[in-house]
This record gives C-alpha cells, sequence and structure tokens, in this order.
C-alpha cells in the first residue's frame, strides 16, 4: 500500500488580495463556490452497424460565484467596492483578485486567482436581541477566470 508523500492541505483562515486596491484586502473565516465546470452537450448518433449512441460533448464553460464570510467589522471597503457596482461604475470595480487558504501559523498554502472579479451580493448579519452570535457578512464575487496558483 501506498503511503502519501504530504498530507492533504488544511485551511484556517483565507484571505482576499484585489490588484491595485490594498484598502479591500481581508481575511475571511470561510469561502465557498471556489470551482468551474462545462455544460455538458448530449450529441445523438449511430455507429457504423447501426447503434445508437449518445456522446458527452463539452460545452461552454461556467465560473461559480465565490461566497466569502467573516466577522462583520467597522470597514466598509467591501461595502464601498459594491456600491461601486451598483452606481454602474464597472470599469472601476471590475480588477482581478487572488484568494489564499492559510494554515495555522498564518502561511499561505494554497490560491486562486479570480479574473476581471466584481461583488455582485453583500450582505449583513441576521440579528437577534437575544443572541450572543458574531455578526457574519458575506460577500459573494463574479468572475470570468479562474486559476489555481502555485505558493
Amino acid at each position: 500500500m501506498a503511503i502519501r508523500s504530504t498530507d492533504p492541505l488544511i485551511g484556517f483562515q483565507f484571505s482576499i488580495k484585489i490588484e491595485g486596491r490594498d484598502e479591500l484586502s481581508g481575511w475571511f473565516t470561510e469561502i465557498e463556490g471556489v470551482g468551474s465546470e462545462n455544460e455538458v452537450v448530449e450529441h445523438k448518433t449511430s455507429t457504423a452497424d447501426g447503434k445508437e449512441v449518445v456522446q458527452m460533448i463539452p460545452g461552454r464553460v461556467k465560473w461559480s460565484p465565490v461566497t466569502l464570510k467573516r466577522g462583520i467589522t467597522t470597514n466598509m471597503a467591501f461595502w464601498d467596492w459594491r456600491q461601486e457596482v451598483v452606481n454602474g461604475d464597472m470599469e472601476t470595480a471590475r480588477t482581478d483578485c487572488t484568494i489564499f487558504m492559510h494554515d495555522r501559523e498564518g502561511t499561505a498554502v494554497a490560491g486562486w486567482k479570480l479574473v476581471r472579479s466584481w461583488p455582485s451580493k453583500i450582505s449583513g448579519p441576521s440579528m437577534k436581541t437575544d443572541s450572543n452570535d458574531i455578526g457574519v457578512e458575506e460577500l459573494t464575487i463574479v468572475h470570468e477566470n479562474l486559476e489555481r496558483i502555485k505558493i
């Protein structure tokens, strides 16, 4: 039986760096949606001997929206970035960004570059007066390409 030469990476925290916009860097405790998929096109055809066959052909690539979550802070930079989109200023809002996964020591161990990204949604915490939960804000980013980068 072969033994792995390295352990799987464990994500403890996540950070985001927006190119050319240091005020938009931040730390997050949860991230989901990093990925892509192809639409599948079914092509029905037949073989030389007349048997029906369905070929599965890759169609268009779809990039999943990425959602980041963190405890809400007084920093308004991500809300301001979202407001650029609301105002229709896409030339300013659209930018590349990189998401890093960090281990317990804070060292970046994995990264993903989102190309031509912009915030499609931001939401504040759910609130209850009798709760001691930390308020969580969510930022959803859409993009036009995704690359796994070497750290």
